[in-house]
């Protein structure tokens, strides 16, 4: 079971998901430590493709309190790790369709390890966004309706 760090909670509210993939991310040390504490945010983070390899970009992860001058810069660039097959089947796909590369989360595996959760995603258009918020609406007024019978 994988513990989320940080979560891009808008991206599923912009974004019909098609695929997810699971990505490495190189970080320094001070980076994970401020990860652990709970000190990154992915809402305007988005992943960039540049010379075959994969960069997450404009994702910020706060400096870390207890560093020292040698801390590390909140937007710089991070590589994400992955198989040169899966990265250009996910480049074929962003130039063929149209599609965008999101990162979802950025959480811990079983081992331990970060790691950063991306989806290949299509926009939504301002009517399906009104239209999965009503239907989420119906979905919670159904829950009351059958909590308060079952009470």
């Amino acid at each position: 079971m994988s513990e989320d760090l940080v979560r891009n909670r808008k991206a599923l509210h912009n974004y019909h998901v098609l695929d997810t993939w699971e990505a490495g991310i190189a970080l320094h040390g001070t980076e994970v430590k401020s990860l652990r504490a709970g000190l990154g945010q992915l809402q305007d983070a988005f992943v960039d493709v540049a010379g075959g390899e994969l960069w997450l970009k404009q994702a910020h992860i706060s400096p870390y309190e207890h560093g020292t001058d040698a801390n590390h810069d909140p937007l710089r660039p991070r590589k994400l790790l992955l198989h040169k097959a899966e990265i250009a089947k996910m480049t074929a796909k962003v130039v063929r369709k149209g599609l965008t590369i999101i990162p979802l989360a950025i959480y811990l595996n079983e081992k331990g390890k970060i790691k950063v959760r991306v989806a290949l995603a299509e926009g939504k258009a301002g009517g399906d966004k009104r239209e999965a918020l009503k239907q989420r609406e119906q979905k919670r007024e159904m829950d009351r309706i059958r909590k308060g019978a079952r009470e």
